[in-house]
């Protein structure tokens, strides 16, 4: 008999069927504006490692999110590799929460300056004065003919059709592979890397499990890989009736929502939004309904939940 259950595989199975452990990396982008965005990403890996004549990351995101659409943009990128104080890891997990990047960046807690590859072009963001260590990086436009993608292609998603590695890869994800421009390290980690590393001269680094429960993330501090601490996500704000009722309206001219409906909807997030407004309209579209109220909100809930209890 096997020592082991044999665990279902679902999406986010990084998460959701497995403890996986993961970097915590905040990558800042150049927004249209000129302004500096940042966010909080773990699905970020070593990619190109020898043999090519040039080194790579990969960074696995939402093809909506503030990040992805900046990289399509710009192609350019900073990988900020940050410590494990608890009020850093703190902002990260609140940079890692979906949002408009004006909103977020408002409140912003670290402290930025110029990275050193190209510090004049415009396209490239500043990095984080307290990462032990950072990769500027370019996006690699050139593989799988990525460059053809256009952020005005993505609404609620991207339609398609879509890359196999890089680019936009799915209606909502994205994998873009990342030129290493160059890596730029604290003096105290330079000096041991050149001179030779002991055991005092690792960066205390977080190892983050994800975003487990919808209720936190997950990580243990260095060196106390003992016991897993968790870092409460931010309360979700609520978004006010008018901008909902303005993105139910613009969903579908057939199918409406009443007030007592659109209510159930002021906490989900902003990027989220348009995505539940449509799996509702798909429901009302397969049950007949051209009015969808707070009833059929119930029942549409109670449906996925039903769905994602049978994936357990």
């Amino acid at each position: 008999m096997s020592s082991f259950k044999d665990l279902r595989i679902v999406d986010n199975f990084y998460q959701t069927s497995s403890f996986f452990p993961m970097p915590t990396v905040c990558v800042s982008t150049v927004n249209p504006d000129g302004s500096l965005n940042v966010g909080s990403y773990s699905l970020c890996f070593p990619y190109y490692i020898a043999g090519k004549g040039r080194y790579a990351m990969v960074l696995e995101c939402r093809n909506t999110s503030n990040t992805c659409q900046n990289l399509l943009r710009t192609h350019k990128c900073a990988l900020n590799f940050i410590t494990d104080e608890k009020e850093t890891f703190k902002e990260a997990v609140r940079l890692g929460y979906p949002g408009p990047s004006a909103e977020k960046m408002k409140d912003f807690k670290f402290a930025t300056e110029k990275g050193q590859a190209d510090p004049n072009d415009p396209n490239r963001p500043e990095v984080l004065t307290d990462a032990y260590q950072v990769f500027e990086c370019t996006w690699a436009v050139n593989l799988e003919n990525a460059g053809k993608f256009n952020v005005e292609d993505i609404d609620d998603g991207h339609p398609g059709p879509y890359n196999d590695f890089n680019g936009i890869t799915s209606k909502y994800g994205a994998h873009m592979i990342l030129y290493i421009d160059k890596i730029l390290m604290k003096e105290r980690y330079y000096n041991a890397i050149i001179n030779g590393v002991t055991k005092k001269d690792f960066p205390p680094v977080p190892v983050d499990y994800g975003y487990r429960d919808s209720t936190n993330f997950w990580y243990t501090p260095f060196p106390k890989w003992s016991k897993p601490v968790a870092e409460p996500i931010p309360a979700p704000k609520e978004a006010d009736m008018e901008s909902i009722r303005y993105a139910a309206n613009r969903c579908d001219p057939d199918i409406k929502f009443t007030d007592a409906a659109l209510k159930n909807f002021v906490k989900v997030p902003r990027p989220f939004l348009k995505t539940v407004l449509n799996g509702c309209i798909t429901w009302a579209k397969e049950n007949g309904v051209t009015l969808i109220d707070d009833e059929h909100v119930k029942i549409i809930n109670d449906k996925r939940a039903a769905e994602k209890a049978s994936r357990k």
